[in-house]
């Protein structure tokens, strides 16, 4: 593989989906990283060939190798492990992000000379839509990508102090960008689409799991109707959120919607709701907490070390149902602004992708 610039380091990024950036944040990571990067790296991003059917050579400044599998599920561990090895013939740097195609690194620190660099994500082993061996495998290649890896990353204090404390390696801390977010202002159009625009709403958007406590959160609101609540997410993926949503869809104050895929759509709902729920209790810096601070939005969180650390706790916070009920009954507006300003402060000042891209630089 040629350089476009001898004289630039080479850097590989491995185990993203690809660009352009669709949704997902790892893919927004990388997309970031090309952005503010190209100029001063020989950047390379593997895709997965199965998600593009038109295969650009070239994006952002970036080179792009595509890996005729899936970037997810099981078909993640042999994609990061071909990405992996056609890195080693041009690669000084290796970012690999997240552990499934961690298990072939002992070969790799056998026979390889590039350096090895691992975020591992979330403790993604943790997760409740695992099963036992899974959650095994992914709790081993955790173990291996610590150990036989030059560098880990971590993009959460609580992760960090984990990575410390399990395996007694220090990681850098880089956490997640947010300032990719846009505020968008309502219009006719999407009042008439979504009628909760033309009151005060909560809003969530996310993944339909069970780490992500909507059966929490929908419980709550079904008792507490003094302001409605909009969630977006794959429902119909899991008997979970099917279920969820049989059960919810009947309240008049919940709305529950298919994903949306245009992207001032979903702008629009969540950069004009009246409070943001979080309710993501797995993973490190979770993309959609630091984009929501970004946005100025005012935010209850579910109470666990990562939204905390993420928040530098100056949100609110809930750790059950009940707690999530007291906090809707007592809304108070004053209150609210001043969580809003409290992150976007924070965000502004730890989460721009500019102050990210640097982190990364100085690790290559």
């Amino acid at each position: 593989m040629t350089s476009k610039n001898s004289f630039l380091k080479k850097v590989s990024i491995v185990g993203s989906v690809g660009l352009p950036a669709n949704y997902g944040g790892w893919e927004t990571l990388v997309d970031n990283l090309t952005i503010y990067l190209n100029r001063e790296l020989d950047l390379t991003v593997f895709c997965s060939g199965t998600r593009y059917e038109d295969q650009l050579s070239e994006y952002n400044g970036a080179r792009l190798e595509y890996i005729n599998l899936n970037a997810n599920g099981i078909q993640s561990i042999p994609y990061d492990i071909v990405s992996i090895y056609k890195s080693l013939k041009f690669a000084d740097t290796i970012l690999i992000l997240g552990v499934s195609g961690c298990v072939f690194l002992p070969f790799v620190k056998l026979f390889g000379k590039s350096k090895i660099i691992v975020n591992i994500d979330g403790l993604e082993w943790k997760r409740g839509k695992w099963g036992k061996f899974a959650k095994w495998f992914l709790k081993f290649s955790e173990r291996v990508a610590v150990k036989f890896s030059d560098l880990v990353v971590t993009d959460n204090k609580a992760i960090q102090e984990y990575v410390f404390k399990e395996y007694k390696v220090n990681s850098e801390l880089i956490a997640y960008g947010g300032d990719h977010a846009n505020r968008e202002s309502i219009k006719d159009g999407n009042e008439a689409q979504y009628v909760f625009l033309n009151d005060k709403y909560a809003f969530k958007v996310c993944r339909i799991e069970p780490e992500n406590n909507l059966d929490i959160i929908l419980e709550a609101f079904s008792f507490c109707n003094s302001i409605p609540i909009t969630i977006v997410g794959n429902w119909s993926n899991s008997d979970y959120g099917i279920k969820l949503k049989n059960k919810y869809q009947v309240y008049s104050n919940i709305y529950l919607l298919d994903p949306i895929y245009n992207q001032t759509d979903i702008d629009t709902l969540r950069s004009n709701c009246f409070v943001y729920i979080h309710g993501h209790s797995a993973g490190g810096t979770n993309p959609s907490l630091v984009e929501a601070m970004f946005l100025g939005l005012p935010i209850i969180a579910f109470d666990v070390s990562y939204n905390r650390e993420t928040t530098f706790n100056q949100s609110m916070y809930f750790k059950d149902k009940q707690q999530l009920i007291n906090a809707l009954e007592n809304l108070n507006e004053a209150e609210l602004k001043d969580i809003s300003y409290r992150m976007k402060s924070i965000a502004d000042k730890e989460y721009s992708w500019r102050i990210i891209a640097d982190k990364y630089a100085n690790i290559f």
